[in-house]
């Protein structure tokens, strides 16, 4: 998989069209003459512009359900078909480097991890965890016997906790995962790693967050006592080719609201970005507007409304990771 690892606000700000920045509100004037600024609206304008109300090709939901019929692999992590295929790209950009993700685009999944902080202060490392569980998944799909193989998400998700428990590995983790299965896209995951599945430039299915209160996700670790996989939500879509994978941690979906993430696709659609390009200007984005004080975010909306603080505003620094997959016709 293509993957970047971004470490300086240079490349961050070289990554972020001025076209975002004057759409979404984190357009720095200071830096840029008039008519650049009146250059990059009227660019925003013609490519972030709303979509008719038929613009998806089926009809919008960001509901995810938790229905076991739907997985119908949970014992089995293993499953066959290719009628379609994934192309990928990542990045992440570090704040504490408690995130994690893997990609295998012939097997065609994708997993992401964010390590609990709060464990910091614990002394423990808050990456063993989300770092066991992608590297366990990743063992498991790239030692299956036959190249191309597809994967049950919530099996998967399940051996690579198992596996990540028996070591003590220490600390906890969300996580997610999606795969692709012939022409069915399926997922699995706890806590507010999340995905976000576009078709036509809309958000065709979007997950929830997990949480027992605000900024308190369900979370995997070693401890029998705690969050399992069983409780993780599962759910499958048929998937389209042009259909567009969104995966991420919370250092995403804390900062770019859904409208905002469907604008960057569609603006990354419309100048042709390859998946790396597409992960890279969600992460450089969602990575500025953590950092905006003037501006809501979805971090901040609920907070005003979970807990009341009817001053809150601005992002949520932290790690994010993006990965980006493309659906695209089988390679012959």
């Amino acid at each position: 998989m293509e993957k970047h690892m971004a470490e300086t606000m240079i490349e961050f700000d070289r990554r972020i069209p001025d076209a975002l920045r004057a759409a979404f509100g984190i357009y720095r004037a200071s830096r840029r003459t008039t008519g650049q600024q009146d250059d990059a609206a009227n660019l925003a304008a013609v490519l972030l512009a709303p979509l008719d109300d038929d613009g998806a090709s089926d009809p919008i939901t960001s509901d995810c359900d938790k229905n076991p019929m739907a997985m119908d692999c949970a014992s089995d992590p293993i499953a066959m078909g290719c009628d379609l295929a994934m192309e990928l790209g990542s990045c992440y950009i570090k704040k504490h480097d408690e995130d994690d993700h893997f990609g295998h685009a012939e097997a065609c999944v994708i997993g992401v991890a964010d390590g609990v902080g709060g464990y910091r202060s614990q002394g423990v490392d808050a990456s063993a965890f989300s770092r066991g569980l992608m590297n366990n998944a990743y063992a498991e799909v790239a030692k299956a016997p036959v190249p191309g193989t597809r994967f049950c998400p919530r099996a998967l998700l399940e051996r690579a906790h198992q596996m990540t428990a028996a070591a003590h590995t220490p600390g906890a983790s969300t996580a997610a995962i999606v795969s692709l299965v012939g022409s069915t896209l399926k997922w699995a995951f706890v806590g507010d790693s999340g995905f976000a599945v576009l078709r036509g430039g809309r958000i065709l299915r979007r997950s929830p967050t997990q949480q027992h209160y605000f900024n308190c996700p369900y979370q995997l670790s070693s401890r029998q006592d705690r969050t399992r996989v069983a409780d993780a939500l599962v759910g499958e879509v048929a998937a389209k080719e042009g259909d567009i994978v969104i995966l991420g941690t919370d250092g995403l979906f804390d900062n770019v609201f859904d409208d905002e993430i469907e604008g960057i696709v569609r603006m990354g659609t419309t100048l042709g970005f390859a998946p790396l390009n597409m992960a890279e200007v969600l992460a450089g984005f969602a990575c500025e507007a953590a950092g905006c004080d003037y501006r809501d975010s979805p971090y901040s909306y609920l907070g005003r409304r979970q807990l009341g603080k009817s001053l809150m505003t601005g992002g949520k620094p932290d790690d994010i990771t993006v990965v980006v997959a493309y659906i695209v016709p089988p390679k012959i």
